[in-house]
């Protein structure tokens, strides 16, 4: 019965609740409503007070839109300073960065144009500062004013033209309002007074600058400007930005905190002091007026300010703030004594932050730098634009000046020896008389020298020398793709190297050898300068002794003196020595370094010593190493044996080097099973070759033999002219006949493939063998063939050019070998031609009309062959003729053989390993293949002869044999009948003993067709001189694969030596017995 009213009320208060939602509804419309219109009402009276505002402003600047910096606008222009004023404050009031910036613009002209007004000091902007009223105002207004500026610079490209002029209309203003110097206001009488409260707001304003990161603008910027090949930025702009930023450090007295931020942003720069050097010089005025050099380096010697800038720089830019620090230095070279010491300390502390980047090799987290190689941080491919201009700075750091100046305690020094320059070397008896008694005198000054002490090491000269060593050891070590050029730096400034031998020549009580010595087994910072002096003078010798020629080594001898050469070879050979030794370098612990530095200067003396001798004969021994003990550690395995073998190789006699050869062959072929003894039969490799194609035969049945067959026993079978197999049993005598005969003939310049030198006529492979059928094939096999026969230790007479044994060793790989030494070896008068063009200097090269190309006669036609892509069109000149001189030599001694010479000696080598070759020098290896250029031993000859057919030592023919050659026969004689009897005119290296087969003495009663060998009566007869028949008519034969001498029963003696005479000369023999 309630339904109905129960159904009334619930719709009676949906519909009061609809109501009251719909009015609360309205009342929010209505709210929205009044406050969008309050907003757009304001927006619209904002837009217009802004309108009115900015026209406000532009009516009394607009003028100002064209107005250049240049120009002097009409004094009637301007309003008055504080109309401006407040019509700028309006204008920030509601200023938009993007939309206003043209309205700013002006504005800015319009300050600036203000400034420059005469005689008006109400247009003057700068006067509102000395209103009470309105200085609190606009001091925060300027601050605005010139932040904006710094705004707008933040994004400005200088290198668009338009927006360069931006650039400098802000910086104009930034530098106007932030030093009196240019305000015309403090040059009213009696306003002097008030600079210093002046003075005081420039700081103030510059203080709010520096609060919001204005290096950081102003780095933005330069690196806009300076991070390429070309800088952007033009000579005003430049000096601004420097001026700004130095203005902080000289208002706060080069506070810590500014002055890193200095070095951090502005200092660290591409190519920055060389910028203002060339485009702003007058701006470099700050730098040294306020010592901003020195200042900066005794913060950064500070250990705590040093880590502070080094967190905050990338490892490029810490290279650059070391290259602006080091053009700041050479700029005031005059200076730097005063701080030289913690100038040296804080470049190898920039050298060291850098050297942490620098990576060995290339992976896939390292990038290529430019200047310091593989790189474990990514470059920024603008600054690589600009790495260009860090080099340039970098090379003051090796400049003559700066050199000068650093080392200008060695420079001072007196040398110990002071020798007297001869036009003439070692080679005449009377300059080794000279160089004998320069040596001797040098000895006698040293040890005077030792007696009274050397330079104690702990005085400042000493201190100073050791700390610059350091500098340029960091150097050589972090900028390393500028290593050649820091070297040839020191190596120009005069007298320096041999200075600084002295130098180390005098350190400590007992002379320098015996302190570094001592220094070895010490790890302390002390002994690190040591080694760092030491390492340098080694890297420095190392450069210039390989680029000089012999005319400025042997006879100019700068920039050491001959006598010097020989000390600082003994010191390095003994250094070295002790080194390898005692175990001190391994090849893995920390004297790495310092070895290779020695090692590298010490082969580079021994090699120009083999070339042309400037030492006396036995310099290189170690004395105290007995041949002995090595092998004995070398059969053991002994590290420091296989090292010293390995890397010092002459500091063994000559002989027991071979010895260890000859004991190398021995144990490879008992290794490999090849010797024939009664135990073992190794399987021989049997040949048969025509002797009218010998070559031909033997090309085609050994060319292809593996090397192990080579090493072997080979059996060789001849067949005559008739085509039938000759007699004879091969016991080594046959193949030893076949290898002189096909080396011989190979080796026969008519054959091409091998040429003579045009001045000692030595042999070299041949530029046109190509003419030959499959020419590297066939030097491949001649390879093998001469190494056989070193294998064998069988003596054959071919001499070869030493540069071409310098490449059988590999000596052409160094990095250091120059082509321009050896060319003397093949072609001096070339060599002569080349050392004129490189000492030219009557004007320039150019006028000899040369270029980079060299024209030959092949065959009757000149051809031309370019040294360097386009080579023709190249003129040689003074600054590239050195470049020139080592390409041509290059050219001729390797671009044009270098296929024969690595057919070559791959063959060779397949035979002799490379590891016995690095024993020897090229001299060396020349007397193994061809024996030792000595006066013959008889008497070793005689110990070690054998005799058949009724000889013996003690038969009459004998000893008128033995006689002959010891009184009647000169020595080339002897070396003829040595000739005659083993086809080799210089006895082997190791003595007769050594000589395969041994040398034999045959009586024979018959012509060699009719012997038949010796029998019984035969060997009776010759033994008791029974004569068969009056052998007069008969002369001496030979037999020289078997070292065979048959000598007929001779009645007199004076027949004897007319017969052996006439058969040595006439060359006969030299048949199979």
């Amino acid at each position: 019965m309630f339904e109905p009213y129960e159904d009334k009320k619930a719709s009676f208060l949906d519909e009061k609740k609809s109501a009251r939602v719909n009015r609360q509804e309205e009342i929010k419309r209505d709210l929205c409503a009044t406050k969008i219109q309050a907003v757009v009402r304001r927006f619209l009276a904002v837009c217009s007070l802004r309108k009115q505002t900015q026209g406000d402003l532009q009516s009394l600047i607009g003028w100002a839109r064209e107005v250049s910096p240049t120009s002097s606008p009409d004094k009637a222009k301007f309003a008055p300073a504080v109309t401006i004023f407040k019509a700028t404050e309006r204008f920030l009031y509601f200023f938009d960065e993007k939309k206003d910036d043209e309205t700013f613009q002006t504005l800015c002209r319009y300050i600036l144009a203000s400034m420059e007004v005469e005689g008006d000091s109400k247009i003057w902007y700068v006067s509102l500062a000395l209103n009470k009223e309105h200085v609190l105002q606009w001091i925060q207004q300027m601050k605005k004013l010139l932040w904006q500026c710094c705004c707008y610079l933040k994004t400005l490209r200088p290198e668009n033209g338009d927006q360069a002029k931006l650039v400098s209309l802000y910086l104009n203003m930034v530098v106007i309002f932030t030093d009196t110097t240019t305000w015309k206001v403090l040059k009213i009488k009696g306003s002097e007074a008030l600079r210093p409260g002046m003075n005081q707001l420039c700081a103030n304003l510059l203080g709010h600058l520096t609060s919001k990161d204005l290096y950081v603008i102003l780095q933005a910027l330069l690196k806009r400007g300076l991070e390429r090949s070309q800088p952007t930025l033009k000579r005003a702009a430049l000096a601004a930005i420097v001026t700004i930023s130095m203005r902080p450090l000289i208002s706060t007295q080069f506070s810590q905190h500014l002055l890193t931020a200095f070095l951090v942003h502005i200092l660290s720069l591409p190519g920055l002091i060389l910028h203002l050097s060339t485009i702003a010089e007058q701006t470099l005025l700050l730098f040294r007026n306020n010592n901003v050099l020195e200042k900066s380096i005794r913060l950064l010697e500070q250990d705590q300010n040093s880590r502070i800038v080094f967190n905050s720089l990338e490892g490029s830019y810490s290279l650059c703030l070391l290259a602006n620090m080091v053009q700041l230095a050479y700029l005031q070279l005059d200076m730097l004594p005063v701080i030289m010491e913690p100038f040296m300390g804080v470049v190898i502390m920039l050298l060291a932050r850098c050297q942490s980047y620098v990576q060995n090799k290339q992976s896939s987290l390292t990038h290529w730098h430019p200047v310091l190689g593989w790189f474990s941080q990514r470059i920024n491919p603008a600054l690589n634009e600009a790495m260009p201009n860090v080099v340039k700075q970098l090379q003051l750091l090796w400049a003559r000046n700066m050199v000068k100046q650093l080392f200008s305690e060695v420079l001072r020094f007196k040398p110990m020896a002071a020798g007297t320059p001869t036009s003439e070397t070692p080679d005449s008896a009377p300059v080794k008389k000279a160089f004998k008694k320069a040596l001797q005198k040098s000895s006698v000054k040293l040890k005077e020298m030792r007696s009274m002490g050397g330079r104690k090491l702990d005085s400042p000269e000493v201190l100073s020398v050791c700390h610059v060593c350091v500098l340029y050891q960091s150097a050589l070590k972090t900028l390393t793709q500028l290593k050649l050029d820091i070297l040839t730096g020191l190596c120009l400034q005069e007298d320096l190297l041999s200075k600084l031998w002295g130098f180390i020549d005098e350190l400590g009580p007992s002379g320098g050898l015996k302190l570094f010595l001592e220094s070895l087994n010490s790890d302390t910072e002390q002994s690190h300068q040591l080694f760092a002096v030491l390492s340098l003078s080694c890297d420095c010798g190392s450069h210039i002794v390989a680029i000089l020629d012999d005319m400025e080594m042997y006879e100019q001898q700068k920039p050491f003196k001959l006598e010097e050469l020989v000390k600082i070879s003994s010191f390095l050979n003994a250094f070295a020595f002790r080194l390898l030794w005692d175990g001190i370098y391994d090849g893995k612990n920390k004297h790495t370094s310092l070895f290779q530095s020695v090692h590298t200067f010490l082969m580079l003396l021994y090699d120009r010593d083999c070339r042309r001798r400037f030492t006396a004969s036995g310099h290189w021994l170690i004395k105290e190493l007995k041949p002995s003990t090595l092998v004995s550690e070398l059969e053991k395995g002994k590290r420091r044996a296989l090292l010293l073998l390995h890397m010092m190789p002459h500091v063994i006699p000559h002989k027991d080097r071979v010895i260890l050869f000859r004991r190398f062959v021995t144990d490879e072929k008992k290794a490999l099973g090849i010797i024939e003894n009664e135990c073992a039969s190794p399987k021989p490799t049997l040949i048969t070759v025509h002797r009218s194609r010998m070559v031909e035969d033997g090309f085609q049945q050994l060319a292809l033999q593996p090397s192990q067959a080579l090493k072997g026993i080979i059996r060789v079978k001849f067949v005559n002219d008739l085509g039938l197999d000759e007699a004879g049993i091969d016991q080594d005598g046959v193949f030893k006949e076949f290898l002189e005969e096909i080396i011989n003939r190979v080796f026969d310049p008519s054959l091409n493939l091998f040429k003579m030198t045009s001045g000692e006529e030595r042999l070299y492979p041949s530029p046109t063998s190509y003419i030959q059928e499959d020419h590297l094939t066939l030097f491949e096999f001649v390879g093998k063939m001469l190494g056989k026969a070193v294998y064998e230790g069988i003596v054959v007479e071919v001499p070869f050019a030493s540069f071409f044994l310098s490449q059988v060793l590999s000596h052409h790989h160094s990095a250091l070998y120059s082509s321009i030494d050896e060319l003397p070896s093949l072609d001096p008068e070339l060599y002569k031609s080349l050392t004129f063009i490189k000492h030219y200097t009557e004007g320039d090269v150019r006028d000899l009309e040369l270029t980079f190309s060299y024209a030959e006669d092949v065959m009757g036609k000149v051809v031309t062959h370019e040294l360097m892509p386009g080579g023709r069109a190249i003129s040689v000149t003074n600054d590239n003729k050195i470049a020139y001189v080592h390409r041509v030599a290059h050219f001729r001694m390797h671009t044009q053989i270098r296929e024969q010479t690595a057919a070559f000696i791959r063959g060779f080598r397949s035979i002799i390993s490379p590891d016995w070759l690095m024993m020897f020098s090229a001299p060396e290896l020349q007397k193994l293949i061809s024996g030792d250029n000595t006066e013959i031993d008889l008497e070793d000859l005689k110990k070690y002869t054998q005799y058949y057919g009724g000889f013996h030592p003690a038969h009459r023919v004998v000893i008128w044999l033995w006689d002959v050659l010891a009184k009647d026969f000169t020595n080339e004689e002897r070396k003829a009948f040595l000739k005659f009897v083993t086809s080799c005119s210089k006895p082997p290296l190791l003595g007769f003993a050594h000589l395969e087969p041994p040398f034999c003495i045959r009586c024979v009663e018959v012509a060699d067709d009719q012997d038949t060998g010796d029998t019984v009566g035969s060997v009776l007869r010759g033994f008791f001189t029974i004569r068969k028949r009056d052998p007069v008519n008969r002369l001496p034969t030979s037999s020289t694969c078997f070292n065979l001498l048959k000598l007929p029963n001779y009645q007199k003696k004076s027949t004897l030596k007319e017969k052996l005479r006439y058969a040595i000369s006439m060359n006969t023999g030299f048949e199979l017995s």
